[in-house]
């Protein structure tokens, strides 16, 4: 019996047709149409510990009418809205004596820190890593810009955005950076309801970049693509402290682009054989072609590269084997601290949440403040070198 065979374009069409479906009504049912996603309130101990102060004197505060008001709920507790945490960092900043201790952005000289989050191989945790960076700056008071530079789009769908239905009409980075009539960047940023934090969502229409900059270089039309990303953040560069650009799993002019671009490159690395491999196939790659970039006329000095080890279980012999193996070959480079693999993480991102959305009450506390510990070690550690790099 001949097997009938199937159109290949016919078929995934139509698979991506049912799956997009199934994707939109999921998302309608987690958040309506007519519901504007929010994010929750924070209880009076964690923004104690985002301020770092002493949830008594956030009470006494409250008791003397000074700064925000919180939501009392029914057992007595405060909590704050993400507009509340903001309203508390002005409040306090304006009676301390040192510039800085609760705003924490730029100054005066300060030049704006654009961090890519980078590698050659999908699951190392990348767009994990490079929202919860994001979030937990703008929690902590920077002004901070998200950019998706990847065509899956993953970093745009944990803040809200389902690519087919949101941005029917553009709106990603590439309408900012193409070659015929880019528009002004400040029209494609979306506010999210993150306070401090703002976004430029992703979709397939970043693939044009990649198809449209060979045919740039042979007619030698428009500024050459490297420059373009950078460019275009220029457009903006007064608006925000921090910039944090999720790359796509490949080295295309995209990602090229992205990294003359940067003042930092944070490498995320699963802790396996296969995946180090990769990574080492992935530096090779940069560097040779980083290498013509520079040639060609970019600056591709940073203020610090750095790899984190993501997905990391410490109780695995062989990973552990592999982290040891990188920080004798690479030292101070790889982050002190990785990133554990956590069930937390996983079920927050079956909402298409991160952990700092959700409410620790739908975990176990051990499993929650294991996850929530790992994640604030590694974001602080790089918060601390975007302080080194304005010489604090």
């Amino acid at each position: 019996m001949v097997r009938r065979q199937e159109r290949i374009d016919l078929l995934v069409g139509e698979h991506a047709q049912k799956l997009s479906e199934r994707l939109q009504a999921h998302r309608a049912q987690l958040f309506p149409p007519d519901a504007k996603r929010t994010l929750r309130r924070f209880t009076s101990g964690e923004v104690a510990q985002l301020l770092g102060v002493k949830d008594a004197y956030l009470r006494k505060l409250h008791l003397d009418g000074k700064g925000p008001s919180p939501e009392i709920r029914a057992n007595g507790r405060r909590y704050y809205s993400p507009e509340n945490i903001q309203e508390l960092r002005k409040f306090l900043e304006a009676g301390t004596k040192t510039p800085g201790t609760y705003l924490p952005g730029r100054r005066e000289g300060d030049h704006l820190q654009v961090i890519t989050v980078i590698n050659f191989k999908g699951g190392s945790g990348k767009t994990t890593t490079a929202a919860h960076l994001a979030q937990k700056m703008a929690l902590d008071g920077y002004r901070v810009l998200g950019v998706d530079l990847d065509p899956q789009a993953s970093f745009s769908a944990l803040h809200g955005f389902q690519p087919e239905f949101d941005l029917l009409d553009g709106g990603t980075l590439y309408d900012a950076i193409r070659y015929d009539d880019p528009v002004p960047l400040p029209r494609v940023i979306q506010k999210t309801y993150f306070t401090n934090l703002d976004i430029i969502p992703g979709n397939l229409d970043l693939m044009e970049f990649e198809h449209e900059t060979p045919r740039a270089l042979t007619n030698r039309s428009g500024s050459l693509f490297f420059t373009r990303v950078g460019d275009a953040l220029a457009q903006v560069e007064g608006d925000y402290d921090v910039v944090v650009m999720d790359c796509p799993p490949q080295l295309g002019f995209l990602t090229m682009s992205a990294l003359s671009a940067a003042t930092a490159v944070l490498v995320t690395v699963h802790p396996q054989m296969l995946d180090v491999m990769s990574m080492c196939q992935f530096l090779l790659m940069v560097s040779n072609l980083l290498g013509v970039v520079s040639e060609a006329g970019a600056d591709m000095s940073y203020d610090w590269l750095r790899y984190l080890i993501t997905r990391y279980e410490p109780g695995d012999g062989p990973q552990n084997q592999m982290v040891s193996f990188m920080r004798s070959m690479f030292g101070d480079h790889v982050l002190n601290h990785p990133m554990l693999k956590s069930t937390a993480i996983s079920d927050a991102g079956i909402t298409k949440q991160t952990l700092y959305e959700v409410e620790r009450s739908q975990f176990t506390r051990s499993t929650y403040e294991r996850a929530m510990e790992s994640l604030n070690n590694v974001n602080a550690e790089i918060e601390a070198l975007v302080r080194q790099a304005w010489g604090r």
